[in-house]
């Protein structure tokens, strides 16, 4: 890209329309953009509901396996909804389950049963072609089970399915050698093995598992597809938050005076390096805020976590560019070449410990359930924005600045002026 001594200023408004839009919000007809006001906040820190659900229309107390994979279709959908921040308990005993989860953004009146009245209802267990025609369903299955390969000593998932079942799927695994027959939970993919074979007889094995607990909740899911019951919530109450009332408002005050020092240290220390690092960090939270209040994730204390500690290495990255920058200046350099060569030099530093804890926050969303997906997606997306803002668009700015008459002198880098002997 070419950087002409005007682009500045399109990409502070630039910032500043990111910054409002996250704040406020865009509601201006058929375009709709939920900002910072909208985002659903975990339990821990605006509160929510206990809903106790119970099985409808059966006249025994259901057994442990079917109440276990009735939590597992719950989980399963949440995780489906964003709703991240939820507690999952059952109750064997008395034949419950009791789910804590957190309001609804901007709800004041909640109704449980509307909000989440299809997590009572029986999860449907589909196989489809890769054109997405549904060939079996979650009740022509007997029984799904973890075993260990004989040959490779590894966890498989194995399928049993009824006189029905055994018909059509011995029809499709015929239709889709070498294809992908695709299993989901409702609309949510789980799971999507290739067909090596016409299989008949009623037995399939799902291989490539890769950890017996990765096997175990499959096999979960699937035998939750059949579940002979649904559910029903019987009685709710409302949950305080557990960081007590007021503590949103304690932790966005206490959020705004750390960036406010922050922002001090960096200008007073790095002059219009520091100016710039904050208008990247102003970047980089407004579309983390976005990021969480479009697509609705839910907030815990967990994930503001994560922002804060995306916050401190965006302010690492810029302390290593303004020193790379600095050292070139105090060699004799010149200006342009200084900020070039300062950010070609930190890059490698820079995408070194953004790119590996990305990579531990993507491990932790595959493999963590609850407020864990939260503190990973925040983590996640505040590192890739590290990229963006920290390096790309600083770079803009502060290259688009030095191309100005009143931007020139090394000082305003934190460089000091060499006297004339």
């Amino acid at each position: 890209m070419r950087i002409n001594k005007h682009m500045y200023i399109l990409v502070i408004l630039l910032i500043a329309a990111i910054a409002l839009t996250a704040v406020f919000g865009i509601n201006a007809g058929p375009v709709q953009i939920r900002g910072m006001k909208d985002i659903r906040f975990g339990i821990d820190i605006r509160g929510g509901v206990e809903a106790v659900f119970e099985p409808a229309n059966l006249d025994r107390v259901p057994e442990a396996s079917e109440l276990e994979s009735a939590r597992v279709i719950m989980e399963t959908r949440m995780d489906a909804q964003n709703i991240l921040d939820r507690e999952i308990t059952v109750d064997n005993t008395n034949g419950q389950i009791i789910v804590r989860f957190p309001w609804k953004s901007g709800e004041t009146n909640f109704n449980p049963q509307a909000a989440i009245a299809e997590l009572g209802e029986t999860a449907k267990l589909t196989f489809r072609d890769p054109a997405g025609n549904i060939l079996i369903e979650g009740k022509d299955v007997k029984e799904s089970q973890v075993q260990l390969d004989k040959k490779t000593s590894q966890p498989v998932v194995t399928l049993i399915f009824n006189a029905e079942g055994t018909k059509l799927f011995e029809e499709a695994t015929e239709k889709l050698v070498g294809q992908r027959i695709s299993i989901y939970m409702d609309e949510t993919l789980i799971s999507a093995p290739t067909v090596n074979e016409k299989i008949s007889g009623g037995n399939s094995v799902i291989t490539n598992m890769g950890s017996t607990e990765a096997a175990k909740a499959l096999s979960d899911k699937i035998n939750s597809g059949a579940l002979p019951f649904s559910l029903v919530s019987k009685n709710h109450s409302t949950i305080t938050p557990t960081l007590g009332s007021g503590a949103l408002d304690v932790m966005i005050k206490a959020g705004i005076i750390a960036f406010a020092f922050v922002c001090l240290f960096m200008i007073f220390y790095y002059r219009m390096l520091g100016f710039v690092a904050c208008l990247a960090i102003i970047l980089q939270v407004s579309i983390q805020m976005l990021a969480l209040s479009i697509p609705q994730i839910t907030l815990t204390l967990t994930g503001i976590a994560g922002i804060i500690l995306s916050i401190g290495m965006g302010v690492d990255a810029n302390v290593i560019i303004g020193e790379r920058i600095k050292e070139e200046l105090s060699a004799g350099r010149s200006l342009g070449y200084s900020i070039d060569t300062g950010y070609k030099k930190a890059f490698t530093a820079v995408f070194d410990g953004n790119i590996t804890t990305i990579a531990a926050a993507v491990i932790m969303m595959i493999f963590g359930t609850g407020s864990m997906l939260s503190f990973g997606y925040t983590l996640m997306v505040g590192c890739i924005l590290n990229f963006v803002s920290g390096v790309s668009v600083s770079r803009i700015i502060t290259k688009s600045l030095s191309m100005n008459d009143g931007f020139t002198n090394i000082s305003l880098y934190g460089a000091k002026v060499k006297e004339a002997k």
